[in-house]
């Protein structure tokens, strides 16, 4: 995925309100942006960090910038998680995600159950494959880590996907790591145990976990290899 317009380097401030973000511009105006992560942004928020905004063309807007990438060392991390979807859509659509090739349909937001919808449901001949992805921005030690906080919602997912499978069709759960500073995933057990265990218990009714790292820079983000997983 490339962006349509050029992003616009800032230095954060803080984050806060889970929303919102002050950052100060290159031109040294001090100004607040739109945060679109609902996590805690752990290992990804250092007030002093260089960012990346995208500004919006919707007058309407109170905010008319968007968090896009925040720079911890030498790399980018992607934080935008309403980008994530897109991300990977594109990504299984041109090929390079080895265990989802020829893809005849594509759908988005799919309802599953009365209460329940997931991301994508894949078609590939009669076979059908529902992929709820995850955007993942933390790592500690070189392990890729989901979630960075407590999520009710990402575990009846878990939930939903096993239902799924048990029903006959194909369940995955996607790790879209959005940094390039590590070489393995596992859950967060120690930030939501929940979590960790429903993804051990689901594998092993059937869900398949992938974790595929994405390579970014201010011009673009684009999926580029699978790395493994330890399920604990």
């Amino acid at each position: 995925m490339r962006f349509e317009t050029p992003l616009q380097a800032a230095t954060l401030v803080k984050r806060y309100k889970r929303f919102l973000a002050d950052v100060i511009t290159d031109e040294g105006r001090e100004i607040t942006v739109h945060c679109p992560n609902s996590g805690s942004m752990r290992g990804c928020s250092t007030p002093g960090s260089k960012v990346m905004l995208s500004t919006s063309p919707n007058p309407k807007r109170k905010y008319p910038q968007t968090l896009e990438m925040v720079q911890e060392g030498d790399t980018w991390i992607g934080v935008n998680t309403m980008l994530t979807n897109k991300i990977v859509a594109e990504a299984i659509l041109e090929g390079r995600i080895r265990e989802l090739q020829e893809i005849d349909t594509l759908t988005r937001e799919v309802k599953t159950s009365k209460s329940s919808r997931l991301d994508l449901l894949l078609e590939r001949g009669d076979e059908k494959i529902y992929v709820e992805i995850k955007n993942c921005s933390l790592v500690e030690d070189g392990w890729a880590m989901f979630p960075d906080a407590v999520t009710v919602r990402g575990t009846k997912h878990l939930n939903e996907l096993a239902s799924l499978v048990e029903q006959g069709y194909q369940g995955i759960i996607f790790f879209c790591i959005q940094r390039m500073d590590a070489d393995r995933f596992k859950p967060a057990a120690h930030i939501d145990p929940l979590y960790a265990q429903t993804l051990a218990e689901v594998t092993k009714k059937g869900v398949q976990i992938l974790a595929y790292q994405a390579e970014l820079s201010p011009e673009r983000i684009i999926v580029q290899k699978s790395i493994p997983c330890t399920i604990e």
